[in-house]
């Protein structure tokens, strides 16, 4: 199959302007199966840090430059199109990317189009003009899919994974007892303060951990945020406000290759679900890359728990989960103090991911699903 393929190399282009891991975790995979990619070659990461479409700024940018990404895009798969008939368009966009019209367009070339985007729980509205344009949406979070059924779009839901040729173990010792590596965000800094409170060595790598709480109280009340203290407890406490981890526990963020090799290097490697609608203020869980490419790093791997995780993995035999804090507190000082579990759970998380959670896996899924050879 010959797939025209736009996607940005970074998942995270505002957070993580130097990573390649989108780009490392999709495209090798694709070649793997024996598929022709043709790779968009304008550099659209400006445009995925100005997404926002309830942004006036975002817009005043969107405005000004989407019609050069358009014409970009069109250009590059005519070209590609009249060299050699494209089987597929596949797509990382967000609407601050391309026009409905645009869509509409590739497919009049005979083209089949689909879209992945994997954060329609809490950020489905970056999407939806788009959504319904594209003949089939590839959905990682099963609770999105009624966001984009309710807008008449075609979604298939195709779990996240992992790439084994870029995640695995390395022969390194343990150097961190609790690792979390990501963006300081919502509850992440109270629960590593709790774990650190409790006497856990928690230390942690990414974007904002050596700055101050992002948000104000009246900054959290304007954004209907909860206080901190409260995302753990239900209860305020200015005094947990004013604490944050000792700056010798918090890095900046990480090349993908040390990210990686840190699984290797932690004991214990913290997920954390939770995203937060920023129009609700409402708190979900959903899946997220991290609980594939950590277990397939390696990693004794803790996340939040949530019913869907079942579908992947056997809950404390290949992944550990957790509801509480307290209850997080307790599985981290029992598996720090017995490493043969751990170890076993650190074998069969890798080997679980390494069966049925590589790219290569979900992309079969996915063109299965659509008809496609």
């Amino acid at each position: 199959m010959r797939i025209f393929y736009a996607v940005s190399p970074t998942p995270n282009a505002e957070a993580l302007k130097n990573s390649t891991l989108w780009h490392q975790n999709l495209y090798p995979p694709l070649l793997e199966l024996g598929h022709d990619v043709i790779q968009f070659r304008y550099d659209f990461t400006r445009h995925i840090d100005h997404a926002n479409t309830r942004n006036p700024a975002d817009m005043a940018y969107i405005a000004a430059n989407r019609p050069i990404l358009e014409r970009h895009l069109l250009d590059e798969i005519s070209a590609a199109h009249t060299q050699a008939p494209i089987d597929l368009f596949f797509s990382y966009f967000y609407d601050a990317c391309v026009t409905p019209e645009t869509i509409r367009t590739i497919k009049q070339m005979g083209i089949r189009t689909v879209n992945f985007y994997c954060n329609a729980v809490h950020q489905f509205y970056l999407i939806e003009k788009l959504a319904p344009e594209y003949d089939a949406c590839m959905v990682p979070e099963q609770e999105a899919l009624a966001h984009y059924a309710a807008v008449g779009a075609n979604a298939i839901h195709v779990q996240m994974a992992a790439n084994p040729a870029v995640y695995k173990p390395y022969p390194l010792p343990h150097r961190y007892p609790v690792s979390f590596v990501g963006q300081k965000y919502l509850n992440r800094e109270p629960l590593m303060l709790y774990l650190y409170q409790h006497g856990i060595d928690v230390y942690a790598f990414g974007p904002h951990w050596r700055e101050p709480h992002l948000f104000t109280a009246e900054q959290r009340i304007k954004r209907r945020l909860r206080p901190i203290k409260q995302l753990l407890t239900g209860t305020q406490s200015k005094r947990a406000d004013a604490e944050m981890l000792p700056v010798d526990r918090l890095g900046p963020p990480l090349s993908d290759d040390e990210l990686i090799k840190l699984y290797s290097r932690s004991q214990i490697s913290l997920g954390f679900s939770e995203v937060q609608d920023p129009q609700t203020g409402v708190i979900k869980r959903h899946i997220r890359l991290r609980d594939f490419e950590a277990p397939m790093s390696g990693a004794l791997y803790f996340t939040g728990y949530q019913d869907e995780l079942r579908e992947f993995y056997e809950i404390d035999r290949e992944i550990v989960c957790y509801d509480t804090p307290a209850e997080l507190l307790d599985k981290v000082r029992y598996y720090l103090s017995h490493e043969a579990e751990a170890d076993q759970i650190r074998a069969a998380g890798l080997a679980r991911a390494r069966r049925d959670h590589t790219w290569k896996n979900r992309f079969v899924q996915l063109f299965s699903a659509m008809g496609l050879a």
